[in-house]
């Protein structure tokens, strides 16, 4: 039997993890993390979604939240910056112009104030309204400054494993070239992943890789994994997560994470 009592800290991806097919999370998970959080145990939604977003999705329930965002390059905690990792201002124009030449693709700039698009297409659009909730048009990506650039999102409505992937995947080393999600590629510095920012969160908080929990689903999640000991990999996870991955649970749509959760609460009121 797994001793899950000894657990301070449980980090978890958000799509295809934490929330089901329709984007929301369980409604037995509010009460559930309120309990856990009693107890002295942290939460860190790890998302590729912007901070703001993560913000808004769990409103005065995330006040006391790690929110780990942009995959890892900027972790706040109650409103102060633990970690933040941008890119290379000088790679910043080559890596647009070379996702530019990608047929059918659109890019997303993504600051740290906020998101620039350049695209108005409608579909590009709907998938943007979901993640990124402080966002402005401009005329060209390569015209903006004045901000910390996180990374450079891709949206691939043809498949960014196999269309976007292979263009950028020989400068893996030099940056985190991840396939985030199926119509997703994001592009961030060489030491920004949700491993390293989980880490940093370990470390502001005096908590050892033994203590911290993570759920994920995809590829932007396995650096997450290796920092984690008790390390889950949904049912519906990339085969990639699960090799990386320890355990295994139910799907985001069978509420896995809550599963898991509550064996945590029910295994440290036995002893707090």
């Amino acid at each position: 039997m797994i001793d899950f009592s000894g657990i301070r800290l449980i980090a978890a991806d958000m799509d295809g993890t934490l929330l089901n097919s329709k984007h929301e999370y369980d409604k037995g998970f509010p009460a559930l993390y309120d309990h856990l959080k009693t107890k002295g145990v942290f939460f860190a939604p790890a998302s590729g979604r912007q901070l703001y977003n993560l913000q808004n999705t769990f409103g005065e329930l995330g006040s006391d939240m790690i929110f780990i965002a942009e995959n890892g390059s900027h972790v706040q905690y109650q409103g102060r910056d633990l970690f933040v990792q941008s890119l290379p201002m000088d790679q910043v124009p080559e890596l647009i112009r070379m996702a530019r030449g990608i047929t059918g693709v659109n890019i997303i700039l993504c600051g740290k104030k906020q998101a620039y698009l350049e695209s108005r297409e409608p579909e590009f659009l709907r998938h943007v309204e979901m993640y990124y909730d402080r966002r402005v048009f401009v005329d060209d990506l390569l015209a903006v400054e004045e901000d910390d650039f996180l990374k450079i999102a891709i949206c691939d409505l043809s498949g960014a494993e196999a269309n976007s992937y292979p263009v950028f995947r020989h400068l893996e080393g030099e940056l985190q070239v991840k396939v985030s999600g199926k119509i997703w590629l994001d592009l961030s510095h060489q030491l920004a992943n949700k491993g390293r920012a989980l880490q940093a969160v370990q470390q502001q908080l005096n908590i050892s890789v033994e203590e911290c929990m993570a759920f994920g689903d995809y590829l932007n999640d396995v650096e997450m994994m290796k920092q984690a000991y008790f390390s889950y990999a949904m049912t519906n996870a990339h085969p990639e997560v699960k090799k990386a991955a320890r355990f295994e649970t139910r799907s985001n749509e069978e509420n896995g994470v809550g599963e898991v959760m509550q064996k945590v609460a029910e295994a440290i009121d036995r002893i707090r």
